[in-house]
């Protein structure tokens, strides 16, 4: 040993020695403990290995500005339920009213939960699985539950962008080919398609034209060979996106999230300009203030609110890891949850305005064909004509004057009105008919739109702006998935990305068989929801009551420069938590009380019908629900059980210059801290540092502590196991 090291000096000196080991170790230059002559732990040396897992830490991809970061949060957050879930429970829970409910409950609830996962991707630097091992390695669960919801979601999801690829390429023609009835020829005869015929025009593309769908989630039907090239087209462009990692999707998002906002401004200039979009806007901010006090509306708003953010699935940790340290996450997730309210707004404000013009067009249609009958009757004379009003003109008939009328006829001929078979022909009650998901966007939407001017133009920028929001999700619920298995697995990027979409696209098949949007229904009903909410459960009480909101907090305050609002510490503490298992108690009641089933699309009705899910159906169902939760008590038994390592209680300090390894293990608590810092563990500070750094074997600390000048790693607690310390 050098003759002025401290250790020497200490040998020939008679002063009392009362430097800790971490002064010591702050003097010496570490070395790794696998390298060292007295290894004792029998385990051997991988330079290669070694080597990669000090450029993980080091070299971790970054974004390339803070633009391109926040773009990729807001087209991860921004997806396909802004435009098509908000509207719908907006109109159903009360119009202007539900915006209350939402607006408290995304800042008691999803902001603070929002911030919680920035914070711990950015501070640790690692995927979901990463994190959660190093947080807590009991509820390491959380990552890999995490992985599995993602896998969900993304199989059918990925079927939704397929589905918008299909319509926007039809939309290259004009006449749209949804604007019509088919004409089929019998004999000689050239007649309408009578299920085209009982349905509309839009209804009938969509369940047959572009799904040919069954009768039933029993009858197959086969694959839907379009629908299958289609899905082939949206895993590769999800495959090209993701290859690079960050470097590839991060120039993906500048388009994928800009575009949309692009293409909802222009419908609503358009929209507001077309007859009847104020009346779709009036009805869709006239409050209904008794809906306030209907505990099912507060309940759908915090589901709202969840899965607008992205909570849970692991896609938020994943970007935010490759953050620096210094970032104000704060600002970030206060940024991304309003942007991501006031897109639901505006995606609102569109789709009413539009909805609007086609209630007027519907509505329109609905007095032409009532008054034609009504013209029968009086030619007929089933009808005098002393009922008519004399100022009414049937050449030029009004909605208004047709009311008028029909509660002229409806009073005189009350006894047998209904044999006369009239429509009220009411605009309140074509703008109630409440439409959400695809029904609203291939359906709705679509039928809206063959009535605009250029109307081809619309559609193509209508379901392009449908394929960039499916794509940004998409692009982070995969991050979910390979952010965490390449941190922990050291898999490579590009092998695991191709393969991993190889194989959704393979097991996604289910989805474009004739039976597969019954398929796609069951996953976005019962393979998230429930598993989710009990994943960010976990995660609040992880960081919240197992690592320590104090303790957390002092990070955030280290890592930002500021300290955060109390406010965060008491919804982290009990607000979060308790909004939660209520939302989680409200959706396993919601599941009970709601019989499992469907609506099928039945040909010969030209109709829909609910359906229950066959037993087979429901054995799919109960194993979604389980697989997604599996990994949460597994991990826990395990690591509770010491079945499994988890790398918690080791502590390696290592002398380079010695050529002398020590290698603790399975201390307790206070034996553990009295090494490390020669203190008894009453005058110790937390065992839990802001410089905390990880000592799992070849591996740099998420938390790099400072004070080791010319050294990788530095010494103190290795709390919870890491993604290296699991390998």
């Amino acid at each position: 040993m050098p003759k002025n090291s401290k250790v020497t000096q200490r040998e020939h000196s008679s002063e009392h020695v009362t430097e800790s080991v971490a002064d010591l170790l702050a003097h010496q230059e570490p070395v790794d403990y696998k390298r060292s002559v007295l290894n004792v732990t029998g385990e051997t040396w991988d330079k290669q290995k070694e080597g990669d897992e000090d450029l993980d830490a080091e070299n971790r991809p970054a974004w390339n500005s803070k633009l391109q970061y926040i773009l990729a949060q807001i087209g991860y957050s921004v997806g396909l339920g802004n435009v098509w879930r908000f509207p719908y429970l907006c109109q159903k829970n009360g119009g202007g009213a539900y915006l209350v409910p939402y607006l408290v409950l995304l800042i008691i609830i999803g902001l603070p939960l929002f911030f919680l996962e920035l914070a711990v991707g950015q501070r640790i630097r690692r995927g979901s699985i990463g994190v959660w091992n190093y947080i807590c390695p009991r509820l390491g669960g959380i990552g890999y539950a995490s992985c599995l919801v993602c896998f969900f979601v993304g199989l059918y999801y990925n079927v939704i962008i397929g589905w918008s690829i299909f319509y926007f390429f039809k939309s290259f023609q004009y006449p749209l080919p949804w604007s019509e009835c088919p004409i089929v020829k019998n004999g000689s005869v050239a007649v309408v398609e009578t299920e085209c015929e009982r349905s509309s025009a839009t209804t009938y593309f969509w369940y047959r034209e572009t799904l040919d769908i069954s009768n039933s989630i029993s009858e197959s039907g086969g694959l839907n060979w379009k629908m299958t090239v289609c899905l082939l087209v949206a895993w590769s462009l999800v495959g090209l996106a993701m290859i690079k990692g960050i470097q590839s999707s991060g120039k993906v998002m500048y388009f994928s999230s800009l575009f949309p906002y692009l293409v909802l401004v222009c419908f609503l200039v358009r929209g507001l300009l077309l007859r009847g979009a104020v009346d779709g806007i009036m009805h869709m901010f006239t409050p209904k203030l008794d809906k306030m006090l209907d505990p099912q509306v507060w309940r759908e708003a915090a589901t709202q609110v969840f899965f607008a953010l992205g909570l849970g699935f692991g896609g938020v940790i994943a970007f935010s890891s490759y953050n620096k340290q210094d970032n104000n996450c704060h600002f970030d997730a206060t940024l991304v949850s309003f942007i991501n309210f006031f897109t639901s707004v505006l995606a609102t404000l569109v789709v009413f305005a539009v909805l609007g013009f086609k209630a007027n067009i519907m509505n329109e249609k609905c007095v032409v064909e009532n008054a034609e009958k009504i013209l029968g009757y009086l030619n007929t004379n089933v009808l005098s004509h002393d009922l008519i009003p004399p100022h009414v003109n049937f050449s030029h008939l009004t909605a208004k004057d047709y009311n008028e009328m029909y509660k002229v006829i409806m009073t005189v001929k009350e006894g047998h009105f209904k044999e006369l078979g009239l429509d009220a022909c009411l605009l309140e009650d074509e703008l109630n008919k409440s439409v959400q998901g695809t029904g609203l966007a291939f359906i709705a939407f679509t039928e809206a739109m063959t009535h605009f001017p250029a109307s081809p133009f619309w559609s193509v920028m209508f379901f392009l702006m449908l394929i960039n929001l499916g794509l940004g999700s998409m692009i982070g619920t995969m991050s979910g998935i390979t952010t965490p298995i390449i941190d922990t697995f050291k898999v490579r990027k590009e092998v695991f990305t191709v393969g991993c979409c190889i194989f959704a696209f393979v097991v996604g098949l289910i989805f474009v068989q004739r039976s597969g949007n019954y398929f796609v229904t069951m996953f976005d009903d019962y393979s998230a929801t429930l598993p989710l909410t009990v994943v960010v459960i976990l995660e609040n009480i992880a960081v919240a009551w197992i690592y320590g909101t104090k303790k957390f907090m002092q990070e955030l305050t280290e890592m930002l420069g500021f300290r955060p609002y109390q406010f965060y510490y008491y919804t982290w503490k009990y607000v979060s938590p308790i909004c939660m298992a209520v939302l989680m108690t409200a959706s396993i009641i919601q599941l009970g009380v709601s019989p499992p089933g469907y609506s099928a699309w039945i040909k010969e009705e030209a109709a829909e019908k609910f359906l229950f899910y066959p037993t087979w159906a429901m054995a799919i169902l109960i194993s979604l629900i389980i697989l997604a939760s599996l990994p949460l008590p597994l991990v826990f038994i395990l690591r509770q059980f010491h079945l499994v390592s988890d790398g918690s209680n080791a502590l390696s300090v290592t002398y380079k210059k010695g050529r002398m390894m020590k290698d603790i293990s399975n201390l307790e608590d206070n034996d553990e801290t009295r090494f490390i810092l020669s203190k008894v563990p009453s005058e110790t500070p937390s065992p839990m540092p802001t410089h905390r750094s990880y000592l799992g074997p070849g591996s740099n600390s998420p938390m790099e502590m400072s004070s080791a000048p010319n050294g990788r790693y530095g010494s103190g607690y290795l709390l919870a196991s890491t993604p290296e310390s699991e390998l």
